[in-house]
């Protein structure tokens, strides 16, 4: 593992002492990774950024005569480790130092640029790293009309707000607000999510008062652990239990969807006395 303390050292120099392989003289013998089918290797005299020696190396790993390991991965076996590297990234975040955030952000970069360099060599896919890039510029800027147009948003609200008029014209095809929403999230990420966007269309009340009082995140914390501990004390599964009440939740909302709003109604959460 290259030492989190010594980010200063240039990437081919560091990766030659750690390991006796010389990115240098690779990057000699071609600086890029072969394209996907269809695009042109880039001409440049320019040096490698640390970015393309990364796409490199991970080109190294998975072409003939690299790693064996990486050369039989799939997107779907890899996916266990996007989700775990996406939690130590959270984590890294939330209680972390700066050497943990940066090599976090390295670990998840590095699954995004393992996908790409797959679907580059996969039949029926054949995209690569820079139409990646490509789409999320692209995407990003059409998301920010306020900055690369001539929308005005002086709010963040107002920014939210555009994004979901933006996003209906993107998505036409959408019949419910729930569409969209990955049902594989944990059930507490996901029931904010679902009562996020019924609030937005008025089938919950987002003025409501709280069903269960409390005050800041500590006593909540609390809270939840009282509540799954009590769940495993009873044998019962409370993300499961969560997840089949958020499943109700959004066949109501579904429902109401497809009534008249005069019709609709408000629908209403369980409370505890």
């Amino acid at each position: 593992m290259v030492p989190l303390g010594r980010v200063e050292e240039d990437t081919a120099d560091q990766t030659s002492r750690l390991t006796g392989y010389s990115l240098t003289k690779e990057f000699r013998r071609s600086a890029y990774p072969a394209p996907a089918p269809g695009r042109e290797a880039p001409v440049t005299d320019q040096i490698p950024s640390k970015l393309d020696e990364l796409i490199a190396v991970t080109a190294r790993l998975r072409a003939p005569g690299g790693c064996p390991w990486d050369a039989e991965q799939t997107h779907e076996s890899l996916v266990q480790y996007l989700v775990e590297e996406s939690h130590e990234l959270v984590e890294a975040i939330e209680v972390g130092t700066r050497d943990d955030l940066l090599e976090e952000l390295g670990d998840v970069l590095y699954q995004v640029v393992f996908h790409a360099d797959l679907a580059a060599h996969t039949p029926g896919e054949e995209f690569d790293i820079q139409d990646v890039a490509a789409h999320m510029t692209a995407k990003m800027v059409g998301r920010h009309p306020h900055v690369f147009g001539d929308r005005v948003a002086h709010t963040a609200d107002d920014v939210v707000n555009m994004w979901d008029d933006l996003k209906a014209v993107e998505k036409p095809g959408r019949t419910s607000v729930l569409e969209g929403i990955p049902q594989g999230m944990p059930s507490l990420a996901l029931a904010d999510k679902v009562i996020g966007k019924a609030q937005k269309i008025g089938l919950l009340d987002a003025d409501a008062p709280a069903g269960i009082p409390f005050e800041g995140e500590d006593e909540l914390g609390s809270l939840l652990l009282a509540v799954v501990a009590s769940a495993k004390a009873l044998g019962l599964d409370a993300e499961r239990a969560l997840r089949s009440t958020l499943r109700g939740l959004q066949a109501e909302i579904r429902e109401a969807e497809g009534q008249d709003a005069a019709d609709a109604g408000i629908i209403a959460l369980p409370s505890v006395d």
